[in-house]
């Protein structure tokens, strides 16, 4: 499956998460989803690219060791990756599906009476931001190819 459609299907899964544990799942898919796009573009992207991608699959692939706890291996929605055709539209969506999870994740944590979730969410947010980071490298990394004459 393309990379944009599993990150529309995860902005769906995120905005019809109601309960905490759902939420904070739906935080690690992404980051797993990252991890993925970013593997994917390191070995089929653009040259000058892909050691931005694959920092962006190490941050991905990292943060989401949590969701391997937390769900079976086949529940992994980025386990569905099979491409990314359109390495723009896949990183512009990644960055902004990050964005969601994080104002979620602050959300569940300000909301939290839980010491222990509280400090999930952080650690959760954190992650969330360095993977934005990350795609924000990588894009800037696709710009400057551009610039320089190669094509995306």
């Amino acid at each position: 499956m393309d990379a944009v459609r599993l990150i529309g299907a995860t902005r769906t899964a995120l905005a019809q998460a109601r309960a905490v544990h759902d939420i904070v799942t739906e935080a690690w898919q992404t980051q797993a989803l990252a991890g993925a796009v970013g593997g994917h573009l390191a070995v089929h992207g653009p040259f000058e690219a892909r050691a931005a991608a694959g920092s962006l699959s190490e941050a991905g692939t990292r943060a989401s060791g949590a969701l391997r706890h937390t769900l079976r291996a086949g529940a992994i929605r980025a386990g569905q990756l099979t491409e990314v055709r359109d390495p723009w539209a896949a990183l512009a969506g990644l960055c902004g599906l990050l964005g969601e999870v994080g104002i979620a994740l602050v959300g569940v944590a300000c909301s939290s009476g839980e010491d222990a979730m509280y400090w999930q969410c952080i650690e959760a947010i954190d992650a969330a931001d360095e993977t934005s980071d990350r795609v924000r490298w990588l894009q800037r990394r696709l710009a400057s190819r551009e610039r320089e004459g190669g094509a995306a």
